[in-house]
């Protein structure tokens, strides 16, 4: 009888890239499905994985799309060397982020699901908006609410756009809520 030789992994799908297999589902099973037809168990379908997986890494669904979203937004750039720089490619990344195919619509459906949801609620502010607030605070030396009053005006236009239209703001418009934006924080003094 002859012995089996060990394998050099252990058995089942290999651990690295899970993620980026589940996230690329996610959005492709968003934007193709929406968000409320975007089920757990069809998102692992999609990635070709169980849905034990995901669920082993993600409790919920709104659990992976908010890390999902984190993973598709990365960090925001702050490099701009003054305010207004800063706060223009602030807002023009955002709505590029939010206009990028399933991002839109998994951060609207997210955003929707936490409005009665306080688990979720806790998940989405604590993971996703808060590390956002805090780089913007710390780059433009503003207070917490103010703060969160521009991404709410920022998120919250761009978010409602998209419901209501299915299509990211055009230029134009980013323009000229780019410009609204300004001259609300025009009137205080921050980093040059």
């Amino acid at each position: 009888m002859t012995r089996a030789t060990p394998s050099a992994r252990a058995p089942g799908r290999p651990r690295s890239g899970v993620n980026d297999v589940v996230f690329a589902a996610t959005l492709s099973t968003v934007q193709e499905l929406g968000y409320a037809r975007a089920t757990v168990e069809r998102i692992a379908a999609a990635a070709g994985v169980a849905k034990t997986t995901v669920y082993r890494r993600w409790p919920s669904k709104g659990a992976l799309i908010v890390d999902c979203l984190l993973d598709a937004f990365g960090s925001v750039p702050l490099e701009a060397s003054g305010r207004t720089e800063l706060i223009t490619d602030a807002i023009r990344w955002t709505a590029a982020k939010i206009g990028e195919p399933g991002v839109g619509d998994a951060f609207a459906g997210v955003f929707s699901d936490a409005v009665s949801d306080p688990a979720l609620r806790e998940i989405l502010s604590a993971r996703l908006q808060d590390p956002y607030r805090l780089a913007l605070q710390d780059a433009l030396g503003e207070p917490r609410e103010r703060v969160l009053f521009l991404i709410d005006v920022v998120v919250g236009t761009l978010l409602h756009r998209m419901g209501m239209t299915g299509e990211p703001m055009a230029d134009t418009d980013v323009t000229a809520l780019i410009e609204m934006v300004l001259a609300h924080f025009a009137d205080r003094a921050g980093p040059a």
